[in-house]
């Protein structure tokens, strides 16, 4: 004899562990050892799910669970919107062979209806769906990584040949804000590698000029312009309300600078370097790892370190250098993966080599160490020359 709906549902209840959603607040607020799955469709989701909740809709929860929980012992608590697919799912992953299922019951309208926690995430427009489409394929992003993205603000620190890449890529993956520094005009000289430009943008700002190519990219993007030199003067201004760093920079007195803001104000800070033919790219995140003068406690002489205008450089180099650069500051947004931090890694474009340096944080840096000695801005143009 065929069953029914009921009979089914029925027999499903009695197979399955349920939680309340009393029980389940209590264990939320003081126990949250245990994987909560969401498996309502994505458009419930998004208008409003509660906080720390995976999103595996039930019409793909066979085929995605065992990707996204791989520990079949973890304890695991579903919840739908009234308690049924939930159940129906619990039962799923019981037949799969997941050993700690259960419930919620009832389910998220009337956890909304006792006003218990919830998170209502960004909203993406049909048209950032579309844009954003291959991200929102993968599990490392998704909807919440995107409107993170899309939250974000980052300051790139030059527009030129590591500017350009970066700001680009970061533009066409949808960070929200970028706010770039560069005082200079835009030369013919520079095209050959600072790829944000172009012929027909000569002798402009180049703030101006990154502004026009990054909106004609993407015009989900707000680009904040500050067409001057960072200074001791205006560092606390410009760095204030950005989440991270990305340090484009041409000459040690405006590195060290930079260095000594970001400790001092907690932001991590995507280091980019060329010479000639070869780059490197390091992660500063204060307090978790070394800071730039762990790496460098005195600058180098000048005679060996002279500048692209100087010493030429490569005019592909860049381009990775700045797409590495930008990688890492959307996996510090993302809070994915694993920066380069307490790692320098060099390039080097003749041999077509990648090498990878360990860094350690020096206890006695002046700056990040036991006992800091560097408590404000000093004169950094003397500091360098001294070197």
């Amino acid at each position: 004899m065929a069953k029914s709906f009921a009979d089914l549902m029925s027999e499903t209840r009695r197979g399955i562990r349920e939680v309340s959603l009393e029980a389940l607040k209590e264990r939320i607020e003081t126990r949250p050892d245990f994987i909560l799955v969401d498996v309502r469709e994505g458009e419930e989701f998004r208008a409003g799910h509660i906080p720390g909740a995976l999103h595996i809709a039930r019409g793909h929860l066979e085929s995605k669970v065992e990707s996204l929980i791989g520990n079949k012992d973890a304890p695991i608590v579903l919840y739908c919107a009234g308690g049924t697919r939930s159940a129906l799912a619990a039962r799923t992953l019981a037949e799969l062979g997941y050993t700690q299922v259960e419930s919620a019951n009832p389910g998220f309208v009337q956890w909304k209806d006792r006003r218990y926690p919830m998170v209502v995430p960004r909203v993406l427009t049909g048209e950032q769906r579309d844009r954003y489409s291959r991200h929102l394929l993968l599990p490392e992003v998704g909807e919440k990584g995107q409107a993170a993205l899309l939250d974000a603000k980052v300051l790139l620190l030059g527009a030129g040949g590591l500017g350009s890449p970066s700001a680009l890529y970061l533009a066409a993956a949808g960070v929200g804000t970028l706010g770039i520094v560069d005082p200079d005009t835009v030369d013919a000289s520079n095209l050959q590698r600072q790829v944000i430009h172009a012929t027909s943008r000569v002798g402009q700002p180049k703030v101006d000029s990154a502004e026009f190519a990054l909106r004609e990219l993407n015009p989900d993007v707000k680009v904040v312009k500050y067409q001057e030199r960072l200074t001791s003067e205006n560092i606390d201004r410009i760095f204030e309300g950005y989440d991270v760093i990305v340090d484009g920079c041409d000459n040690f007195p405006t590195r060290y600078l930079v260095n000594d803001a970001s400790v001092m104000k907690n932001k991590p800070v995507v280091h980019g370097s060329i010479f000639r033919f070869e780059g490197q790219v390091t992660t500063f995140v204060p307090r978790v790892g070394p800071c730039y003068r762990c790496l460098y406690p005195q600058p180098p002489p000048p005679e060996l370190a002279p500048s692209c205008q100087e010493a030429g450089v490569l005019g592909v180099l860049p381009g990775i250098i700045g797409v590495i650069q930008a990688t890492e500051a959307i996996k510090l947004i993302l809070k994915k993966g694993q920066p380069l931090v307490g790692r320098l890694l060099t390039y080097d474009s003749l041999g077509m080599k990648f090498r990878e340096l360990k860094l350690r944080r020096d206890k006695e840096c002046p700056m990040c160490g036991e006992a800091p000695s560097i408590t404000g801005y000093i004169d950094y143009e003397h500091f360098c020359t001294l070197g």
